[in-house]
Order: C-alpha cells, then sequence, then structure tokens
C-alpha cells in the first residue's frame, strides 16, 4: 500500500525554509548562515537554491542578496513545456489545445469579474492592433493579441491558471508563431477579437463565448502548418 507523501518528502529543507517564511521580510540571510540553520553544507544549499531560482521562487542579486519573491506559477510551467517541446516538438500544439481548453472553462467566471476600466483597456487594446494591421509598414500586433486574452482572464484569483496562460503565450512567441501570419488571417483574427470585447462589454457573455471557441480553432488550425514549417 502506497504511503501519503508529506511536503518534508516532495521539498527540500530550502523550499521547506521558504514555505515556513511568514514573518513579513522576504529578505533571506546569507548562504553561510542559512546552511546552519538548515544542517546543511553549502554546496547542497546552492544547489537547492538553484531549484528555487528556476522555479521563480527567489531571486539573487549582487548587492541585495536572496529575496523571496511572491508565488508564480509560470516558470515552472516554462521551464518544464520548453523541455517537453525540446523532447517532442509535438508538445506545443498539445499544450496549446489544453490552453484552448483552460479559456473555454474558466471564460464565464473571468468575464463578470472583469471591471469598466478592463473593459476599455480591451477596446484600447484592439484599437491600437488595428492601427498596426493598418500602417505603413503593416506591424503584427503580437504584443496587443498577447494582452487582450490576458485582461479577460487577469482577475480570476487562481495563479494555476494564469500561469499556465502566460506560459503558454511565451512559448507561443518562443516557437516563432508570432513571426508567421497574413493581412486575410490577421484581419479574421481581429475581427473575432471584436466580436469578443464587444459582448464583454454589453454582458452577453454567450456570444462572446461562441466567438472565443471559433477564434481558437481559427489558431489551432493555423498552429499545425507553421510548427511544421519552423521546425522543419
Amino acid at each position: 500500500m502506497l504511503r501519503d507523501r508529506s511536503k518534508t518528502d516532495l521539498l527540500s529543507e530550502f523550499l521547506q525554509y521558504l514555505a515556513a517564511k511568514t514573518n513579513g521580510d522576504d529578505r533571506l540571510p546569507p548562504l553561510n548562515v542559512l546552511s546552519q540553520e538548515l544542517g546543511i553544507s553549502i554546496a547542497s544549499l546552492r544547489e537547492q537554491l538553484e531549484v528555487a531560482r528556476a522555479l521563480g521562487l527567489v531571486e539573487v542579486r549582487p548587492r541585495t542578496g536572496i529575496r523571496r519573491l511572491p508565488y508564480n506559477f509560470r516558470p515552472a510551467v516554462m521551464l518544464s513545456l520548453a523541455y517537453a517541446q525540446s523532447v517532442d516538438e509535438d508538445s506545443f500544439k498539445r499544450y496549446s489545445d489544453f490552453r484552448s481548453h483552460i479559456e473555454a472553462a474558466y471564460w464565464y467566471e473571468a468575464v463578470s469579474l472583469l471591471t469598466a476600466e478592463d473593459k476599455n483597456r480591451l477596446q484600447e487594446l484592439i484599437n491600437r492592433a488595428l492601427e498596426k494591421i493598418h500602417g505603413t509598414p503593416a506591424q503584427i500586433p503580437q504584443q496587443e493579441h498577447r494582452e487582450l486574452h490576458l485582461t479577460i482572464y487577469s482577475r480570476l484569483n487562481n495563479p494555476f491558471v494564469l500561469g499556465a496562460l502566460e506560459a503558454y503565450w511565451a512559448m507561443y512567441e518562443e516557437v516563432g508563431l508570432h513571426r508567421y501570419t497574413d493581412m486575410a488571417y490577421l484581419e479574421r483574427i481581429w475581427a473575432y477579437h471584436q466580436q469578443i470585447v464587444d459582448a464583454i462589454r454589453t454582458g452577453n457573455y454567450k456570444a462572446g463565448f461562441d466567438a472565443l471557441i471559433e477564434h481558437m480553432n481559427l489558431l489551432r488550425d493555423r498552429a499545425r502548418p507553421m510548427l511544421r514549417h519552423h521546425f522543419e
């Protein structure tokens, strides 16, 4: 019979120390002090510290020393996703499908939390994107695309949802999907975005959801050949 694994089994001494640190001061003692306090060698502590840095749990700077950071799910997802993509080039395609399901599942909860300021921000992003598309020369509004989607879900009090979505957009750029496009595609994508934002601003969340799903299908169909092209 398998026993339950406690946090002691899962976390290193340093991660346990971070999790238990509740005094409100994010600054951590020097390595020699931590080494004595945790009862581990400095060499072992350095290894554990590097893991914490990779997970985005701490930062280390020459003048300010070691500081604990607010919890963010994105670094752990990015690290794992980057590895998966290196092992299997279809990994991002699968993650993209995962991301689509996340956005669909949290749509109604997310849009119900948006403020009037958020809704105005969404329209501003569309206006800015259209200026880029119709400008001379035309530009791909990748930053606006990313910000629009993340703004829709920004009020969710769920770091795992937000971290997973942020990781998607970071990897979207890493694999180069933001560089492959054409004007007809951009026009279609941003027409969907306008439908989504119009529906949010009028409170017609069902219409917005339907437009979101159609938009996701368009992205999914485009991603397949673009990913193949990128990695050939």
